[in-house]
């Protein structure tokens, strides 16, 4: 009987600390040390945007010229302008904590079926997390869902 008491007590504590504010959308901490990587990649595709990787930090707008399909690194980053940043970067205030809360580093089957996928890496000084997501929203679950469509509408912005 004491074993039954302390699994429901440790059951109640381990539910009662699941914060609600969870899965609310908050912003990362953006410096020049502390920046977002972010893209999109299609396995079976031709041309120069078939890969699109950028980084954004506190005050600026890079892209990665290397366009090699789901590489993790090295990034070759070279500058964009400043009209670029300003329209790209409020991207962080979609970043779902979830992120950092799950241990998942792959939503869905990314680019499995050809439909191409994400990839999101959050850098914090020497300290980083990677992430693929499935391009099928019916793959990834709803708290991606807002994320994904600004990341998909911010790499359109900058290919204009």
């Amino acid at each position: 009987m004491k074993n039954w008491l302390f699994i429901l007590l440790l059951l109640t504590i381990s539910f009662s600390s699941c914060d609600e504010d969870d899965n609310e959308l908050k912003e990362v901490n953006l410096t020049e040390n502390n920046y977002l990587i972010f893209g999109h990649f299609y396995g079976e595709c031709l041309g120069e945007m078939c890969v699109e990787t950028f980084k954004l930090t506190s005050s600026r707008l890079y892209e990665d010229t290397t366009d090699d399909y789901y590489k993790i690194e090295p990034f070759n980053f070279v500058e964009l302008g400043e009209d670029k940043f300003d329209k790209v970067k409020d991207l962080t205030s979609y970043f779902p904590v979830s992120l950092f809360i799950n241990d998942s580093e792959q939503y869905g089957y990314p680019d499995w079926g050809d439909q191409g996928g994400y990839f999101i890496q959050y850098v914090e000084g020497a300290s980083f997390r990677t992430w693929t997501i499935d391009k099928r929203k019916s793959s990834i679950p709803d708290f991606l869902h807002e994320f994904t469509d600004k990341v998909n509408e911010k790499i359109e912005i900058i290919n204009q």
